[in-house]
């Protein structure tokens, strides 16, 4: 394939596997599957792959998986230099297959594996070098399934067309679809307008090729394979375009490193190499693990434990799989709102850890106001994050498969035991905000009966989806909607005190109304793995002195966008945003890159957080000073 440079990161999101990627010539490709990972092109598998793991002990049991592995990186190897796991490089296919001629507008099939610029054979039998251009329209279904588009049988408008004479891309110059027409040599023509059009649950390209419906024949290219599958898809078929937002959606998951229960320095220095290579090592010789093989290898790193110490470590990360954190399971919370719990109930505390450092500042050295809405804001100066590819959804960015089904487009074999995930690691640093939980209460008291009928609109319109799409039920509150839109508000506005980039930050929610353990929390961290996340810019803004003016620039700002009062009303008239899924909240004020936010933003609302333009007093920031001088 043409050489292309993708950072590891991207390997993940956006351009994970089956993703397509168009590289410096020009050359669409999509990213195959995890199968071929870790080999040179000449087939050789890699020296060491232990290099490459990475253990995140709660996201492993969450997605049962026995660990998760690095995107491998290119190294050059000289002679002699000793270079492990020199030239790996990760699998792509040339995809779309059909390619046009500019010249004489020739439609022509190559395969997966064809490398380089390709000529037109009819332009080169007139003696001409004409280089043929993949067309800019896919196919592709809901269930993640992708293929070229049925040129063949859009034009002669059959499933399964008897006609095999050359076809050509006609184009009239229009910027629209409706511009571009296929030919057949066999004299009919037909238009490509209406293709990514959808008339309730059925899609122009499925139903109108006459003789019958065109359905999805579980197509993935992106493993290698040009046939369908055994037992095809059968769902509605949608044109695209290659390029659309909507072609591809990585399905990822991520989690905050906590140290397991009875753990400590010990058990962080045995999960991360060189131990952690050393311990993987020995498991796949079958050999003893034992501490005196342990100290004999890296004897430096291990020369304050005891044999006793490291022995405990030991059975915890090797026999205690299902150790947890020291927290009680709370009845009712689902499994995601227990995943979170976990990280709530440490980040509530002072940590020194390697890769977890807070520290908590009272609020006493705040200016008074922020007692009243806060309970706790604590500096995380050190935090280490795993994201991890769980699989990708198409058309629409979820999806009520089984997570078992969706990891399953990333294999073209089935999963085996000591299966893996491809995963990254960020380190970066962020600040922990509490909310004041009687302050909540006396908030939705007070003023619950003009919050609710606000936000019922936004419930009801998720519910509609919700239903529609058969995603998970899940509960959205006023305070789900307080929590997530001062999160945006927040982010936004260090993008302005300290200059960080508007994608180098972003949002964690902790939000429980269980009233026997509720949780009120946001987590902003820096999201990049470079020097953004580690100059300690972040944790400087939520120190005093600090921390006061960013809070009321926020308010200020967020008490009138510069869309008002459009953005304000326009709760009243359907709502606004993805999905319509939110209230007041637009580019202008609350909206950020989506890569920042957890819930493609949606379910956001100032109103809840400055109140609206007529009744300030419902906003749970209603009485803050910044607020009452608009």
């Amino acid at each position: 394939m043409p050489k292309g440079p993708i950072r590891r990161a991207q390997l993940i999101a956006p351009f994970g596997v089956g993703a397509m990627v168009v590289v410096r010539d020009g050359t669409s490709l999509i990213t195959a599957g995890l199968d071929h990972w870790y080999e040179r092109e000449d087939g050789n598998r890699t020296d060491d792959k232990s290099e490459f793991r990475v253990d995140e002990w709660r996201l492993a049991q969450s997605l049962e998986m026995d660990h998760f592995r690095l995107p491998p990186d290119f190294r050059k190897s000289n002679k002699g230099d000793g270079v492990l796991n020199a030239y790996l490089t990760v699998p792509f296919l040339r995809f779309p297959q059909w390619h046009f001629c500019s010249a004489c507008d020739r439609l022509q099939k190559f395969p997966l594996t064809a490398r380089g610029k390709v000529k037109c054979p009819e332009c080169e039998n007139k003696k001409k070098t004409k280089y043929m251009a993949q067309v800019p329209i896919i196919a592709m279904c809901d269930r993640g399934h992708i293929q070229d588009f049925p040129w063949r049988e859009w034009v002669h408008r059959s499933v399964k067309p008897t006609c095999d004479k050359p076809l050509r891309l006609v184009g009239t110059g229009s910027a629209t679809l409706a511009g571009l027409s296929v030919r057949c040599e066999c004299g009919v023509k037909r238009s490509l307008g209406g293709i990514t059009e959808v008339d309730g649950d059925k899609t122009r390209l499925s139903k109108s090729l006459g003789d019958s419906e065109f359905l999805c024949e579980g197509k993935r290219p992106w493993l290698g394979k040009e046939d369908s599958e055994p037992c095809s898809c059968s769902r509605q078929m949608r044109g695209a375009l290659r390029s659309a937002s909507n072609v591809y959606y990585a399905q990822t998951r991520s989690a905050i490193y906590l140290q397991r229960c009875n753990g400590g320095e010990l058990v962080s220095l045995l999960e991360q190499p060189p131990l952690s290579k050393l311990i993987d090592r020995l498991l796949r010789l079958g050999d003893d693990i034992t501490p005196e093989v342990l100290r004999e290898d890296r004897p430096e790193l291990l020369q304050d434990f005891s044999n006793e110490d490291i022995k405990i470590s030991l059975k915890i990360i090797l026999l205690d799989k299902d150790a947890d954190i020291n927290t009680d399971d709370v009845e009712g919370d689902d499994p995601e709102t227990r995943f979170r719990r976990q990280e709530f109930n440490v980040l509530r505390t002072e940590r020194r850890e390697d890769n977890l450092k807070i520290r908590t500042i009272k609020l006493g050295d705040y200016q008074p106001d922020m007692a009243d809405y806060f309970s706790r804001i604590m500096l995380v100066d050190k935090l280490k994050e795993t994201r991890v590819l769980t699989g990708f959804t198409r058309i629409l960015p979820e999806t009520e498969q089984p997570l078992q089904e969706l990891q399953s487009l990333l294999w073209r074999q089935p999963l085996q035991q000591n299966a893996w995930l491809p995963a990254y690691v960020v380190y970066g640093e962020g600040i922990f905000i509490e909310f004041n939980e009687t302050r909540l209460r006396q908030w939705l008291q007070k003023h619950g009966d003009q919050i609710y009928p606000r936000i019922q609109p936004l419930v009801k319109r998720y519910q509609k989806i919700q239903e529609e799409r058969h995603l998970r039920k899940r509960s959205i509150t006023p305070q789900f909607i307080l929590l997530h839109t001062f999160a945006h508000l927040l982010m936004n506005r260090l993008t302005f005190e300290c200059g960080y980039s508007s994608a180098a930050l972003r949002e964690r929610l902790y939000v429980s109304d269980n009233p026997n353990a509720p949780m009120s929390g946001v987590l902003i961290y820096t999201a990049a793995g470079d020097s953004e996340g580690t100059m300690g810019g972040l944790v400087r803004m939520g120190k005093p002195g600090n921390f006061e003016p960013v809070v009321r620039s926020l308010l200020e700002a967020a008490s009138w966008c510069s869309a008002d009062p459009v953005c304000m009303e326009v709760s009243e008239s359907g709502g606004q945003g993805p999905d319509s899924c939110n209230l007041a909240a637009c580019h202008s004020c609350a909206l950020v890159p989506e890569t920042a936010c957890e819930e493609f933003n949606r379910f956001l609302d100032r109103g809840v957080v400055v109140g609206d333009i007529e009744n300030r007093n419902i906003g749970f920031f209603a009485l803050h000073p910044s607020n009452q001088k608009i």
